[in-house]
C-alpha cells in the first residue's frame, strides 16, 4: 500500500478538474471525530478560498501567492463556522471509506447550492489516528436539477411517491399527515413532524406529526414549547441547511448554543434529531422535525429529508398564503374577532343548517355605549383602545363560541351553550363591562329553542340591546350625542 505523503496527495488534489482540497481526519480515542484540516488544496480550491477569504478581509489583501500557507494545515474552522454534518461525511468518508456525493441549498450561507463530493483516500499514514479523504466542491447560482435527481433510486423513489401525495385531491392536512407517517417509516424514526411558524404574530403550529405506535401525542408535547425555543432553531440554521443530532458530542455541541431547546430534547428522551427548514423566497417559513431516527443510515436519511423538504416548501407556502388570506377576509384586523363579512357567510351557512335540523342556539348582542364620547374627549386612539379591550373581554368570557364585530361599536355572539350557560356568560359580561366611564355594554340576547330561525332570532337580540341601550341613556343622559 502506498505511502501518503504530502507531495502524493498534492499531486493527487491538482489531478481534479474542480476544487479539491485533501482533509486530514483524526480519530479521537473514544472513535469519534476530533480535528479536520485542510492537508493539501489545488489551484481551483486556492482561487475559490482566496475570492471568499478576500472579500471578507478588511484592510489589505492577502497575497496570492503565498495565500496557500494560511490554508494547507490549517483547522478547516480558522475562517469557516464549525459544521457537525459536514464533520460527519468527512469522517465516514475517511475512516469508513465510504464514497459520498450530496447536492444541497446553501443559498442562504453561500449564496449557491453546492454539490459535495467526498471519496476515501487509501494508504499508510505516518499517525495511526489520521486518515484522509478528497473533498471537492461545485458551486451553482440556480439549482441544477441534474445534479438534484442524482440520489439513489430508494431515495427517488420514496421522493416522487411523497411528491404525488401532496398532488392529490386530499384536503392539506390530510396530505401532510401522509407524508409526515411515511418519511418517519421510511427514516424508522420515533417521531416526525411538520411545524410552520409566523414571525409577525411570534407563533407556532404542529399542522401533522406521526409517532412509532402512537405512544404519545406530538402536538401536546409542543404545546408547551415557548415561541422563543423555535426562534432559536433560525439561528442555528443560518450557517449550515440543517441540523442533525447523530450522538451526544452533537448533542452537546446545539446545547452550546441552544440550552433551553437541548433540555427539552432530553426531557423527551431525544437522542438523535434531524430538524430541516422549509424556505421560501429566502425566510424560513417551517420545519420538518424528526426525532431517533436510525443514524446507522445517516446518509441516507439527510438526503431524504432534504429533498422531501424541498418540495413540502412550496406546499407550506401556498397553505400559508391561503390561511392569511382567509385570516385578513374573515377577521377584524383592529380586535382580532371575526368581521361582519364573515358573520354574513357564516349566518347565511347556519340559517340553512337550523332550518332542516333545528337546535338550540343563543345570539347575543353586544352595543358599546358612550364610545363617541371617548373619541371625541379621548381622540380616536382612546376609542380603539376601548373597542381592543372589549373584545378582549367578550374572548375571555365566551372562549367556545364566534365572536363578531358587527359594526363600529357592536359585536354579536352565536353560542350554542344551554341557555343557562349562555345567560351565566351575559351576567359576568355585565359585571365586567359596566363602567359609564370607560366600558359598558347595551345587551340584549335572545334563546331559541327549536324553531332554528336564526335571522328572526337575531333581530329579537337586537331589539333588546336597544331596550337596554335606552335604559342606558335614561340613566346618563350627558353621555348620549
Amino acid at each position: 500500500m502506498a505511502k501518503l505523503t504530502y507531495e502524493l496527495l498534492k499531486q493527487s488534489a491538482e489531478l481534479s478538474p474542480i476544487a479539491c482540497s485533501v482533509l486530514s481526519v483524526e480519530k479521537k480515542p473514544d472513535g469519534n471525530c476530533g480535528e479536520i484540516r485542510f492537508y493539501a488544496i489545488n489551484e481551483i480550491f486556492k482561487r475559490n478560498y482566496y475570492n471568499l477569504f478576500a472579500a471578507s478581509a478588511e484592510g489589505e489583501k492577502p497575497d496570492y501567492d503565498r495565500f496557500q500557507e494560511t490554508i494547507e494545515g490549517q483547522l478547516y474552522t480558522a475562517h469557516l463556522p464549525k459544521e457537525p454534518n459536514f464533520e460527519d461525511v468527512c469522517f465516514r468518508a475517511a475512516w469508513k471509506k465510504e464514497y459520498i456525493n450530496t447536492y444541497v441549498d446553501t443559498t442562504r450561507m453561500y449564496g449557491f447550492w453546492t454539490q459535495d463530493i467526498l471519496l476515501p483516500v487509501a494508504g499508510e499514514t505516518d499517525d495511526p489516528n489520521i486518515a484522509y479523504c478528497q473533498f471537492m466542491y461545485t458551486l451553482n447560482k440556480e439549482m441544477d436539477s441534474g445534479k438534484f435527481a442524482s440520489v439513489s433510486p430508494d431515495i427517488a423513489s420514496f421522493v416522487i411517491k411523497a411528491c404525488l401525495e401532496l398532488r392529490n385531491e386530499n384536503e392539506f392536512e390530510e396530505s401532510m399527515e401522509a407524508v409526515t407517517s411515511d418519511l418517519r417509516k421510511y427514516t424508522q424514526s420515533f417521531a416526525a413532524s411538520i411545524v410552520t411558524i409566523d414571525k409577525d404574530f411570534r407563533s407556532f403550529e404542529v399542522i401533522s406529526g406521526s409517532v412509532e405506535n402512537d405512544v404519545l401525542n406530538i402536538k401536546e408535547i409542543f404545546s408547551h414549547f415557548p415561541y422563543e425555543i423555535v426562534e432559536s432553531w433560525e439561528k442555528l440554521v443560518k450557517e449550515t441547511n440543517s441540523i442533525i443530532i447523530k450522538d451526544e458530542a452533537d448533542m452537546q455541541f446545539i446545547e452550546s448554543k441552544a440550552p433551553e431547546w437541548v433540555a427539552t430534547l432530553r426531557e423527551n428522551n431525544v437522542t438523535a434529531l434531524v430538524l430541516v427548514p422549509f424556505i421560501h423566497q429566502g425566510e424560513i417559513i417551517g420545519y420538518l422535525y424528526i426525532t431517533n431516527f436510525d443514524t446507522d443510515h445517516l446518509i441516507r436519511v439527510k438526503e431524504t429529508i432534504e429533498l422531501v423538504a424541498y418540495f413540502l416548501s412550496s406546499e407550506v407556502a401556498n397553505h400559508l398564503f391561503l390561511q392569511r388570506l382567509e385570516y385578513l377576509s374573515n377577521v377584524d384586523m383592529l380586535t382580532g374577532v371575526y368581521n361582519r363579512n364573515c358573520m354574513n357567510v357564516n349566518v347565511d351557512e347556519l340559517s340553512l343548517k337550523l332550518e332542516f335540523n333545528p337546535k338550540p342556539f343563543n345570539v347575543g348582542f353586544f352595543d358599546l355605549n358612550g364610545l363617541k364620547t371617548i373619541n371625541d374627549n379621548g381622540g380616536h386612539d382612546q376609542g380603539d383602545k376601548l373597542l381592543v379591550y372589549s373584545a378582549a373581554l367578550l374572548k375571555e368570557i365566551f372562549t367556545d363560541d364566534k365572536i363578531y364585530r358587527a359594526g363600529g361599536d357592536e359585536f354579536v355572539i352565536i353560542s350554542f351553550d344551554s341557555k343557562k350557560r349562555f345567560e351565566e356568560k351575559i351576567e359576568e359580561t355585565r359585571k365586567r363591562a359596566s363602567d359609564p366611564e370607560w366600558m359598558y355594554f347595551a345587551i340584549g340576547y335572545y334563546h331559541d329553542e327549536s324553531s332554528g330561525n336564526l335571522r328572526l332570532a337575531m333581530r329579537y337580540a337586537d331589539e333588546a340591546m336597544y331596550k337596554d341601550k335606552n335604559s342606558f341613556y335614561e340613566k346618563y343622559p350627558e353621555k348620549r350625542r
